[in-house]
């Protein structure tokens, strides 16, 4: 059985070779803006959600984060056995407040070695364009660690939507919004966080739709 440090190793390299061949092969690469807002030190990385994609960027991103992740993924084969070997926290979200309770402690404890949480606060991914509720788990973690919480916008459910295997070209923009520090109420928190990662999600849709809109044959005319 590997120690938790060598198989977050081989993690980082498969990760760096996914994302390396999604860059050759299919022609997706991402850009980070504002990499200056992610404190040193252990933080909350809260991150809309739109695709597979999200996850692997975002823990090549950060670094060695404990990511919050459903369940149902550690009961996969192999890969189940990974994430749970590298320390990640998975949840039931079924499972009401004791579930919620043990995320917390679990969170804890990774957050007094050293590591930052990575949440995706919606709980599932989002389609592009669309908006669904942010749930309240993340104000728990919020509340019960005491850490900067570090908004995180993307766009990249248009570039590889859930469920779909069918990839677009292109750059996928990340934008590291500026960190919620600790101390805010729950309601005040949660506008906060849904105030910082929705406008600016909306903003780089709005991008990415507007470039493909002057890219198409009907915008060059005849």
């Amino acid at each position: 059985m590997l120690p938790r440090r060598a198989t977050v190793a081989y993690a980082k390299v498969w990760v760096a070779t996914m994302l390396w061949l999604l860059a050759g092969i299919v022609g997706l690469r991402h850009a980070v803006r504002g990499m200056a807002n992610l404190p040193a030190g252990p933080v909350i990385v809260a991150a809309k959600h739109q695709s597979a994609w999200d996850t692997l960027a975002l823990f090549a991103l950060i670094g060695d984060p404990a990511v919050v992740v459903k369940r149902e993924l550690t009961w996969i084969p192999l890969f189940g056995w990974c994430l749970l070997r590298a320390g990640m926290l998975p949840v039931d979200r079924a499972g009401g407040g004791a579930a919620l309770r043990r995320l917390v402690a679990a969170a804890k404890r990774r957050a007094a070695d050293g590591r930052s949480i990575l949440v995706f606060p919606q709980g599932t991914r989002t389609p592009p364009c669309a908006a669904l509720p942010y749930q309240l788990g993340v104000a728990a973690l919020y509340g019960a660690l005491g850490l900067p919480v570090v908004p995180v916008a993307l766009a990249s459910g248009l570039f590889w939507p859930r469920r779909s295997t069918r990839l677009e070209p292109g750059t996928i923009e990340v934008e590291v919004l500026p960190a919620i520090a600790p101390g805010l109420d729950r309601r005040a928190f949660m506008a906060r966080l849904e105030g910082a990662i929705e406008p600016a999600t909306a903003r780089l849709e709005g991008d990415v739709l507007a470039r493909r809109a002057a890219a198409s044959p009907a915008a060059s005319g005849p």
